[in-house]
């Protein structure tokens, strides 16, 4: 055995350790190339599953449309009403537009709120003691209804029915066409009903056609003169388009 420095171990000289405790291998800490690309294709395929979850939930809520907006000119009816108090009225037709919104709540039932103008028609009221001619009132009439909307679908078409609670609003417009200073605003509470058919033009848009009747009180725009007791079945077509989103 050759001389040592004193404090100096060779390796060489001692030899295993004899406690028989397992030598440290540096090669073992270093980064496995295999098991590192293994882990990158396992996230990778993990982001490209997410993704395509996420593509199909989205492509499945444009395919479940919950609301729709529709627009649709609209003519206005109201039929003549003959009473037990001797005052005849006749009516002439008047056009105008609704706007309606509408939430589904099931694929085949849905809630809908409603507003409708028209731009004017004219009303006359005869009476006896009136001339022949009677009284004319040249009024705009405004509509605002909730329903209830049960649909049917039949591929590209979807009839439906409606019906619920409205207000209807009598204005008088003032100019020469109002043949009394008398006539004021009068807000009827009735009942709207109606039927439709609305055409799938695509997934967003379809083509509805629908009739409306409204029932409330033959207005008397604050007058008891012009009194009938009588009650209104307003006829009310329209054409449009709905926007579903």
């Amino acid at each position: 055995m050759s001389p040592t420095r004193p404090g100096q171990l060779q390796y060489k000289e001692r030899g295993p350790d004899p406690t028989g405790a397992p030598e440290f291998d540096k090669a073992r800490c270093q980064p496995d190339g295999a098991s590192s690309r293994e882990v990158q294709d396992r996230m990778k395929k993990i982001a490209i599953i997410a993704f395509l979850l996420a593509g199909c939930v989205a492509a499945g809520r444009a395919q479940e449309s919950r609301q729709d907006v529709s627009i649709s000119g609209t003519g206005i009816i109201e039929p003549f009403i003959g009473s037990q108090t001797d005052v005849q009225v006749h009516s002439t037709y008047g056009l105008g537009a609704v706007a309606s919104y509408r939430f589904m709540l099931t694929p085949q039932s849905a809630l809908q709120a409603s507003y409708g103008i028209d731009y004017q028609n004219k009303i006359h009221y005869y009476l006896p003691a009136f001339e022949q001619n009677g009284v004319q009132v040249l009024a705009r009439t405004q509509d605002i209804s909730v329903s209830y909307v049960r649909s049917f679908n039949y591929k590209k078409f979807n009839p439906f029915a409606e019906a619920g609670p409205g207000a209807f609003i009598f204005l008088p417009v003032r100019n020469t066409g109002t043949q009394t200073l008398d006539a004021k605003r009068q807000t009827g509470i009735g009942a709207v009903y109606g039927a439709g058919i609305a055409y799938e033009i695509s997934p967003s848009f379809d083509i509805r056609a629908e009739y409306r009747g409204f029932v409330t009180k033959v207005p008397t725009f604050g007058d008891t003169i012009f009194t009938t007791n009588k009650w209104y079945n307003i006829f009310v077509p329209s054409v449009g388009v709905a926007y579903h989103f």
